[in-house]
């Protein structure tokens, strides 16, 4: 069964320009331990971050911002706001032109041709593929993010466009890394449904027809965090590597010091 995190209270900040933020601090780990506050954190794009927003982000003692963003999102989108202090790394983990076509789709489709793309489970299918992916094609990239934080950039705030499936993987690799329960890890990336931290979708036609509710229903695989997606992910790394534990020493390349040095940084000692 999986299990319940607490609902967010009054005390987590509602960012109103930048969606899906959160610590990732309290979720429980295999031997009884929990992560950290404030020190992993994750969240959508920082673009329209307004001056508010960025104030508040500025008191988190951030070290580094890991953006999974690609350039055609960063064109789209804008670049994120400068924090001062703050180390920026972009590592894109979907190639721009992946894609392309489909995503314009998307945006500009009428409803025929959203039908053609997405009706009969091919939007999830395409979002279950994607996932898979994700994990078995940028072992590198999520490798130097672990190395990363297990030197010297935590706190470390991780990003996508909507902080759901780029950002959403690479927090679940960092919390499987440093043992958290994958319940727990389950729980976290179905917060992201939450009306308040949802994407805003956006399309070039912004009048009823083209936002119909047949439209947003044909478009949700794509918007939704779903538990098959990350099940696709976790089955994607037995498939590939047999064990979770194979899939860090080889895949990721985690030696056993490296792993060490990143529970020490993200979870409670005790």
């Amino acid at each position: 069964m999986t299990q319940q995190l607490p609902q967010a209270t009054s005390s987590e900040p509602r960012l109103s320009g930048v969606r899906n933020f959160r610590d990732v601090g309290g979720l429980p780990t295999v031997d009884g331990r929990r992560v950290r506050s404030g020190r992993l954190f994750r969240s959508g794009h920082l673009a329209h971050a307004t001056e508010t927003d960025t104030a508040f982000l500025s008191t988190l003692g951030l070290h580094t911002i890991f953006d999974f963003r690609n350039a055609a999102d960063q064109r789209l989108e804008g670049p994120d706001v400068e924090l001062p202090g703050v180390r920026n790394v972009n590592l894109p983990l979907s190639d721009p032109a992946d894609g392309a076509e489909f995503w314009k789709m998307v945006r500009d489709g009428n409803l025929d041709q959203l039908k053609e793309i997405l009706a009969d489970g091919k939007g999830a299918g395409r979002m279950i593929e994607s996932y898979r992916m994700i994990i078995t094609e940028r072992t590198a990239e999520h490798s130097q993010v672990l190395h990363a934080l297990a030197e010297d950039s935590v706190p470390a705030l991780m990003h996508c466009a909507a902080g759901k499936d780029r950002a959403g993987l690479s927090i679940a690799v960092s919390l499987l890394a440093v043992g958290v329960e994958r319940d727990a890890i389950e729980a976290d990336y179905l917060m992201s449904n939450d009306p308040h931290r949802r994407y805003k979708v956006r399309r070039s036609d912004s009048s009823p027809d083209a936002m119909s509710s047949e439209v947003m229903e044909l478009l949700s695989p794509l918007f939704d965090a779903r538990a098959e997606y990350l099940a696709a992910a976790f089955d994607a790394i037995e498939q590939t590597w047999g064990t979770t534990e194979r899939y860090l020493s080889e895949g990721l390349r985690l030696a056993p010091e490296t792993r060490e040095r990143l529970r020490e940084r993200l979870v409670e000692q005790g």
